[in-house]
């Protein structure tokens, strides 16, 4: 019988299930929606039983169409920085999935920040004071569970890890900690003093482990067996890097989704400046692997938001209007719920600039299109300032990479080479080989770099991407200037 790995990738929008082949081949795949709640403006959340009921979806959908294997182990990919809470005893659910998109934690952020707390936290954690990060987010969750209750707070790895082992196992992986604001990154541990800070019973907290590492065996999981291991858990950002093969320093990756994750490897630990933040990408043996990030709130998300305000059938026939448009047109900032890196405004707000009565339809669909691709070229030019190595390789995924022409606009810009991966499942796929990597089914990097791989070198062209970024870049300064209100304050 055929052997193969399971591997989770649990998203903002929908969970997935991937089986791989212990030769790197997908051999099925399952998905099933999530979906989001909006309970106040701002406010971005999930519920944590229909998260799981959605990756028991997923799965049973996969192994529906799925050869007759046998499943050597599970391996999780999930959505970061969301986080929740629940009963120790029972495994209830306390209260929601706060999502990474949710601005609740916006006043408290304020707070710490107008304390003078900032330096101190990004010098600890790599990460700066922002509600997209847990810290105030798991206060917020821990304010509304009764006093005295014993509860398990975590990320969205460590409520799988939860699930799939029946309450057996409260751990994450160290990725998905490293993300949390509580994670010291020098000494790789909890932090008492950022739980103090931001009021997190630490003893809630999981347990951390490496990426690739043994966190149970399934028990009491509709389909599948007792007593598969689970080994391995990443946050999604890491897991398509891993995927992807970028080892090497420098070597770097933008996922193209809701919103974007820009990462690229380092040689070691560096504080990051200014901008972007630096994380564990994943850790094997107790050895932890660093690299730069820079996330983007919304990206692709404002492309279907675009169709549908010009009356477009899809986001296909938006890409097709920009491609035709003449230069001089307008600035667009999606700045929906503020703006992630390198400008961390968590007050921004979503505008068009330079509009006249000359612009056509086809320039406010080229505005937003080319807003992507700024963004991403406005975080690697904060990357490239603080990195002590070049970009290399530089790798595309998520379904939006699959869009000839928004890539060839990310190249351009960047005026460097973009890899299109034919892969849509990278994050599934890289926390895959880690598990595989687990279980020894590869012997190490070397292997796993090996795997097959289709891929597209998209070269950059001369264009005139630098007209466009000085029209980007006074978009982004009136976006982010302070308005009347907040200047009299």
């Amino acid at each position: 019988m055929t052997t193969a790995i399971l591997a989770i990738d649990q998203g903002t929008t929908n969970s997935k299930a991937v089986l791989v082949s212990t030769g790197g081949e997908i051999l099925a795949r399952g998905a099933s929606p999530v979906g989001i709640e909006h309970p106040q403006p701002g406010w971005v959340e999930q519920n944590p039983l229909r998260l799981w009921e959605s990756v028991q979806e997923a799965i049973a959908a996969c192994l529906k169409v799925a050869p007759a294997v046998e499943i050597l182990g599970i391996a999780i990919s999930n959505q970061r920085e969301s986080v929740t809470v629940w009963d120790a005893a029972t495994g209830k659910p306390l209260g929601p999935v706060v999502s990474w998109q949710c601005r609740r934690s916006a006043p408290a952020c304020a707070e710490l920040i107008a304390a003078g707390h900032a330096p101190r936290v990004q010098a600890l954690t790599g990460l700066p004071i922002d509600p997209m990060f847990p810290g105030p987010k798991m206060k917020w969750l821990l304010d509304r569970v009764p006093t005295g209750q014993s509860v398990r707070l975590g990320t969205i790895d460590s409520w799988l890890i939860h699930c799939f082992t029946d309450g057996a196992v409260h751990a994450c992986d160290t990725a998905n900690a490293a993300r949390s604001q509580l994670y010291d990154l020098n000494r790789q541990v909890w932090s008492d003093e950022l739980c103090e800070l931001f009021g997190v019973i630490k003893s809630a907290l999981p347990e951390v482990r490496d990426s690739a590492s043994r966190f149970g065996v399934t028990k009491n999981v509709p389909g599948l067996a007792d007593g598969i291991p689970i080994a391995s858990a990443i946050g999604d950002s890491h897991a398509a890097l891993f995927g992807h093969g970028a080892f090497n320093p420098g070597d770097g990756k933008v996922t193209f989704g809701t919103g974007s994750s820009i990462m690229t490897t380092l040689p070691r630990l560096i504080a990051p400046e200014q901008g972007i933040t630096t994380t564990i990408a994943w850790s094997i043996g107790g050895t932890p692997t660093y690299a730069f990030e820079g996330n983007i709130l919304v990206s692709a998300a404002a492309l279907p938001w675009m169709a549908e305000m010009l009356g477009l059938a899809d986001v296909q026939a938006l890409t097709d209007l920009a491609a035709t448009a003449k230069p001089d047109g307008p600035g667009f900032v999606p700045a929906f719920v503020g703006l992630g890196a390198p400008y961390w405004q968590a007050d921004a707000r979503a505008l068009f600039s330079g509009v006249t009565f000359n612009t056509t339809r086809a320039q406010m669909a080229r505005a937003v299109t080319d807003s992507m691709a700024f963004q991403v070229h406005d975080v690697f030019k904060a990357m490239s300032a603080q990195s002590p190595t070049p970009l290399g390789r530089l790798y595309a995924d998520g379904g939006p990479s699959k869009n000839t022409f928004l890539m060839q606009c990310v190249a351009d810009t960047l005026n460097h080479a973009i890899i299109q991966c034919d892969a849509p499942e990278a994050s599934a796929l890289g926390a895959a080989y880690l598990c595989g990597l687990s279980l020894g089914v590869w012997p190490d990097l070397a292997a796993i770099a090996a795997l097959p791989r289709a891929a597209n070198a998209i070269a950059p062209r001369a264009s005139d991407a630098a007209d466009r970024l000085r029209v980007w870049q006074d978009a982004i300064y009136r976006s982010t200037v302070p308005g009347p209100s907040t200047m009299s304050e």
